[in-house]
């Protein structure tokens, strides 16, 4: 069996001895060699060539932000990012997101060996999904943290009204691995009067706050972070908080999201599978389901059983994917009414929309 050859590059000597001795101790991993700075890292990965990189942030001579948007413009690789500053500067991981790394590990601030020890499962099986992920060469276009700060922000897509809207539609959308990418794809290209908008992206608590609120600054529609009991609105997106699970309910004509501390479903929370579920008893035939890039198959079942109740659903494809796990999970369930690139379902949902609403038309 080929192993995954992994590079590790951390300032901290004993962050670098952990991180090789969980890798090694995989039967279908090595560590092939480790580096305290991203200049040392460059010469090792032009020897080495590793499959997958294990990144800090906070290092000598240069940073792991800048290292990792160079190497992804140059010789992208999947890269997980493994460093205290994700847990407390979530700003920092989605602009790590953002530059092509496929997922992040938060080392905890205190207690280095007992915590790195606590994460080695979530560790490795991150390593092994960016190992079998699609990279693609970083875009060099402005980022979502410079616009944040107050930079120039890329141009917004071109986007077409929808028309008059019946609120009784609704648009639910389910993603992990990728899926901060590819959920900004999607809203950045829907009109500000789009139909209610639900998400659900694998993602752990204190990410999801400032992950809405870069969304929000890039699009038309209105972005934020669900709350229990409000009232999901159109043109409108609510994201589940990471660490609850999120579902939406009916109160007379208006939906609700809900947002509770329930437990893992699918070994997650939030979890599509909960998200999806709701849409099919509460939403039925006025949903439309969008299942995106996602290692597992969690919301696949879900998404069937929206069908089953009348939603029409998008699957992105797999060769747009970062990883094709619950786009394939939910085809293979008999879920999908149309799969497509990613930057054709936006497009085709708004399409699809208006014809619906044409009944509306003045």
């Amino acid at each position: 069996m080929k192993k995954i050859r992994v590079l590790v590059v951390d300032d901290s000597a004993l962050v670098r001895s952990l991180l090789a001795e969980i890798i090694n101790r995989q039967k279908d991993m090595e560590c092939v060699g480790s580096a305290n700075d991203p200049l040392i890292a460059r010469e090792m990965i032009r020897e080495l060539n590793p499959d997958v990189l294990t990144l800090d942030i906070e290092m000598p001579r240069m940073d792991g932000i800048d290292f990792l948007g160079r190497l992804m413009r140059l010789r992208p690789m999947p890269v997980v990012m493994i460093s205290t500053l994700t847990e407390r500067g979530a700003e920092v991981t989605m602009k790590a997101l953002e530059l092509g790394a496929v997922d992040f590990v938060s080392k905890p601030r205190i207690g280095v060996a007992d915590g790195l020890s606590e994460l080695s499962n979530q560790i490795v099986e991150k390593v092994r999904i960016a190992a079998a992920a699609h990279i693609k060469r970083a875009a060099t276009a402005p980022s979502l943290a410079g616009a944040a700060a107050g930079e120039v922000a890329p141009s917004r897509p071109s986007v077409v009204s929808i028309g008059r809207i019946s609120t009784e539609k609704m648009i639910c959308i389910g993603a992990s691995t990728g899926g901060t990418e590819a959920i900004k794809e999607i809203l950045t290209r829907l009109p500000a009067d789009s139909p209610g908008i639900v998400i659900t992206q694998h993602m752990p608590p204190g990410f999801t706050t400032s992950f809405a609120a870069r969304l929000n600054s890039l699009c038309q529609i209105t972005v934020k972070e669900a709350v229990n009991g409000e009232r999901i609105l159109p043109g409108h997106a609510y994201i589940a908080p990471g660490g609850k699970q999120f579902r939406v309910d009916r109160s007379g004509a208006n939906y609700l999201a809900v947002v509770e501390d329930g437990e893992l479903v699918n070994r997650h929370k939030p979890s599509v599978e909960v998200l999806f579920k709701s849409v099919a008893n509460v939403v039925g035939r006025n949903a439309f389901g969008i299942m995106l890039t996602g290692m597992g198959n969690d919301g696949a079942k879900a998404m069937r059983e929206m069908k089953d109740a009348g939603s029409y659903n998008y699957v992105q494809d797999e060769a747009s994917c970062i990883v094709f796990g619950m786009p394939r999970e939910a085809i293979l369930h008999g879920a999908a009414d149309e799969v497509l690139p990613l930057t054709s379902i936006a497009p085709a949902l708004i399409a699809k929309l208006s014809s619906a609403t044409d009944r509306y038309r003045v």
